[in-house]
């Protein structure tokens, strides 16, 4: 049995991971440059250490109402694609067998279920494991987006 690490975050009220093998860092809200004609869910660019990176409001992507930042507001940024995805608050970092990840059901937390990956019972509250792929790769070419 596979063990994952988790890295959990919080978005509105929801619990939220990805794992930690699609993450490359975690780092404050930084400066970000709007980009028009952008979809809703594209806040902008950043630029970290010389490299664009877009950055994605992850509520609003997950089919979440919009709502203001804060100190605690962070950019997850992916490994493989450069994007980060701001969430409202990091959380810990949760281990669990491949086992213990249930299916994911069609809608949990007005999260759209097309985004989840499985879901993941914890002592007090479910933690909804996101797909970094399907995140990224969701309707870009309706959007505009499909890398060329």
């Amino acid at each position: 049995m596979r063990k994952r690490q988790i890295v959990t975050f919080w978005v509105d009220e929801c619990l939220v991971g990805l794992d930690i093998l699609e993450v490359r860092e975690i780092n404050r809200f930084l400066d970000i440059t709007p980009v028009q004609q952008a979809p809703e869910y594209v806040l902008g660019l950043m630029n970290l250490r010389g490299q664009m990176v877009t950055v994605f409001d992850l509520g609003v992507r997950l089919g979440l109402p919009s709502r203001e930042f804060s100190p605690e507001s962070h950019n997850v940024i992916l490994k493989n694609e450069p994007v980060g995805l701001l969430v409202d608050a990091v959380g810990e970092v949760v281990q669990a067998e491949d086992n213990e990840i249930e299916a994911p059901p069609a809608n949990l937390h007005n999260i759209e279920g097309e985004f989840i990956a499985g879901v993941l019972k914890l002592a007090d509250e479910v933690l909804v494991i996101l797909s970094a792929e399907k995140l990224l790769h969701h309707r870009m070419m309706d959007e505009g987006l499909k890398k060329t």
